[in-house]
């Protein structure tokens, strides 16, 4: 079998596989040996793809193509490039981990709950991977109902609010974006004869300028729900509160990365003038939600809600980066995406720990726990410290080349961005100062520390942090060719500017609505 088809049908037959077994408690364990097994195979595959990927090459590679409905242009075609292969490995790294976390907090209905874990990875990895619009468009929907499951039925008390509103948050952008996917089928129907669904046909359409605004504006609006960017996040902080551990792993480490990594393969290089010009205003609400994340997270008595909030913050920097359109920025977009991944999950494994032992996820009810459980803080720490972008871990990598290539671009949106990082060091610090020092309360004094199955949890975890903190060229190496040529389709529009003057109507040209321009991609 095709290597990136395995890595879809290999979860996918794996969830089939479990409708053999009985779902009860003595096939319990079974069960979750069985998921946890098939899951480190797809992880093991994307290691095998990992090596045999050719990192001096921008061009997609292990391309498989095959008509689906030839009559339409829709075809399942699928391919790895620099951008994808690492978000495709993340998938990989996270999903076993996600399913050993839920090892002593998920017993009813254990066989269904693996099952949703595993389709839910062969949708993200298909979202990844597709060649063609209307396959991505298939996997981006179908991502939605493992997930509103996992939320809705292993959740927390206001589970089927959260997972409602998820679900409902996302499929309004995504209605859209599904209009506009058929608007270029059309558009390259009449330019070619054809229809055509197909990425790499489509970035080569020459679409007006006025075309552009209303496509881009639906493309830009599924994403960024999905990111979430201020002030579409409303969503988040109750689907992550709500969800069960192994859900919050997986949203927080994968499935926001699908609207930064839609910006980047979709909405930029394929409605180049229209980017250039939206840039700014989607560079300002990155800014906005990074204060406003890093601020709201500041005042928040639960832990998951805070590490949530941190989310809306750092996953600004990320929409920073894409906005600033040059290597930098973007490099640094792609590598923050991994590292938002490894470093928010930890958190979310760190308090889904606390709240198995204590059943409470307030800040308020811990204390003291350096003297009881040192080596769970101890981890803890590491963790924090990557999560604030502490110089030799992960996050500082990727928030440093934002930040080089946003002041490039826009000095006064990297100045105001880079308040975040101390704010962030704040509320993190102070969060991790309350749980771990002060008074042991009785009913903290005699939880137990890490535990073994703990241990191969956070360990991976940690020393992914140190690996991408100290050898970032590991990753950014077989990323750069990639970006480059994204970049220059994103340049190749006639006139790629990004206006400062205020918004005109649609049907002007976009490359001629502002008298004053900036360049990009400096």
């Amino acid at each position: 079998m095709p290597v990136v088809t395995s890595l879809i049908v290999l979860p996918i037959l794996g969830a089939l596989a479990l409708l053999a077994l009985r779902d009860d408690e003595a096939n319990e364990g079974l069960i979750r040996n069985a998921a946890l097994a098939v899951s480190m195979v797809v992880f093991a595959v994307t290691l095998v793809m990992w090596a045999r990927f050719d990192p001096s090459s921008a061009d997609f590679q292990f391309v498989e193509r095959h008509d689906w409905i030839p009559a339409f242009g829709v075809s399942y075609a699928v391919g790895v490039d620099g951008i994808s292969l690492l978000l495709i490995v993340l998938t990989g790294f996270l999903t076993p981990i996600a399913l050993l976390c839920s090892w002593e907090s998920v017993h009813k209905k254990t066989r269904a709950f693996c099952m949703f874990v595993l389709l839910l990875e062969a949708a993200m990895i298909g979202v990844f991977v597709s060649l063609d619009l209307f396959l991505f468009y298939v996997f981006w929907d179908a991502m939605l109902i493992p997930m509103y499951f996992l939320i809705g039925i292993w959740g927390y008390d206001r589970r089927i609010y959260a997972s409602i509103k998820f679900l409902l948050y996302t499929m309004a952008g995504s209605v859209l974006m599904l209009l506009a996917i058929l608007g270029l089928a059309v558009l390259h129907s009449q330019q070619t004869g054809s229809y055509s669904f197909d990425l790499l046909k489509l970035y080569e359409l020459s679409i007006p300028s006025n075309i552009q605004f209303w496509f881009f504006l639906a493309f830009a609006l599924a994403f960024c729900i999905k990111v979430p960017l201020f002030p579409f996040h409303t969503w988040l902080p109750d689907a992550h509160v709500q969800a069960p551990t192994a859900g919050s792993v997986i949203l927080a480490g994968v499935l926001l990365k699908m609207g930064t990594y839609g910006l980047v393969r979709f909405a930029f290089p394929l409605f180049p003038e229209a980017a250039a010009y939206f840039a700014p205003y989607i560079g300002l609400l990155a800014v906005i939600g990074i204060i406003y994340g890093a601020l709201v997270a500041m005042i928040q008595p639960d832990m998951k809600k805070l590490v949530a909030y941190s989310s809306v913050s750092h996953l600004g920097f990320v929409v920073l980066g894409i906005t600033a359109m040059n290597t930098n920025g973007m490099q640094g977009a792609v590598y923050q995406m991994l590292n938002h991944g490894i470093s928010t999950g930890g958190l979310f494994l760190i308090v889904g720990m606390l709240s198995d032992r204590r059943h409470t996820r307030l800040i308020s009810e811990f204390g003291g726990l350096k003297k009881v459980t040192p080596r769970l803080v101890a981890a803890f720490l590491i963790v924090t410290l990557s999560s604030i972008g502490l110089p030799g871990l992960n996050g500082f990598v990727g928030e440093f080349l934002i930040l080089l290539g946003a002041f490039a671009w826009k000095p006064m949106f990297a100045t105001f961005a880079a308040t975040g990082v101390i704010l962030s060091a704040t509320y993190m610090l102070w969060m991790f100062q309350r749980v771990n020092y002060g008074q042991v309360s009785e009913k903290n004094a005699s939880l137990p520390d890490l535990k073994p199955r703990e241990w191969t949890l956070l360990v991976p975890v940690i020393a992914m942090s140190i690996i991408m903190g100290v050898f970032p060229n590991i990753f950014l190496k077989p990323m750069a060719p990639s970006i480059e040529r994204m970049l220059t389709q994103v340049r190749r529009g006639t006139q790629i500017r990004v206006q400062t003057e205020p918004l005109t109507p649609p049907t002007a040209s976009l490359a001629q609505a502002g008298a004053t321009t900036t360049e990009v991609g400096r």
